[in-house]
């Protein structure tokens, strides 16, 4: 299995390195014809309105909106979460709207402000999952098929997914965290052959939530 990163700014060389360390193919992706034969997409941290202005300089915008189209899986963290919005707080326009949620960009403040905390995160097991949250965005609004999949302790929301799009506002990359990077590879094999195991059920995590009281 091959996973593109798209790397024309930010860690993307350490979510290629957490790819590896569960036995998937990281492939860096800089201009449309790298997209060619990969199995999902991870958007990683870094400065948003920069990766912004190298999405189009590079024509990049259309091929990763139909690589999505066709049911891979994308997962953006921190900045990907942000390309991924639908609707950017300070009225930018979106790059790939394909997740319902409205945005705040530098939500917790600067980056002194940074911090790390375990998150619960029932989709992926009982254990917490240790999240860095540097210079990070917030999520303030979230459509309704939208499935929450983490809140901090105070309620607000950071992490989402939408049918084959997931964003986390934290970097479980930097935190030795596979656990996301796992589920969007489960979700590429289920993209590469829809008969094998939960790609009967779509949305695992919809479900669960409908059935909370």
């Amino acid at each position: 299995m091959r996973i593109g990163v798209l790397a024309v700014q930010g860690d993307f060389i350490e979510h290629a390195r957490v790819l590896r360390s569960i036995g998937v193919e990281p492939v860096e992706v800089r201009l449309p014809e790298h997209l060619a034969g990969l199995s999902g997409l991870i958007l990683p941290g870094g400065e948003s309105t920069t990766m912004r202005k190298l999405i189009d300089r590079w024509g990049l915008r259309e091929p990763v909106l139909d690589l999505a189209a066709s049911g891979a899986p994308l997962f953006g963290t921190c900045a990907g979460m942000i390309l991924l919005a639908t609707e950017i707080a300070d009225g930018e326009e979106p790059v790939f709207p394909l997740i319902d949620v409205t945005v705040e960009r530098n939500a917790f403040g600067r980056q002194l402000e940074s911090f790390e905390g375990d998150l619960s995160v029932p989709v992926l097991g009982d254990g917490p999952v240790h999240g860095v949250f540097i210079r990070a965005p917030i999520i303030d609004r979230v459509g309704p098929d939208v499935d929450v999949l983490a809140r901090l302790d105070d309620g607000r929301v950071v992490a989402v997914r939408q049918r084959n799009v997931l964003a986390t506002a934290f970097h479980p990359e930097l935190a030795g965290e596979t656990r996301f990077h796992r589920l969007v590879a489960t979700m590429a094999a289920e993209h590469d052959d829809p008969g094998e195991g939960s790609g009967r059920r779509p949305h695992p995590t919809r479900r669960t939530a409908r059935q909370e009281p």
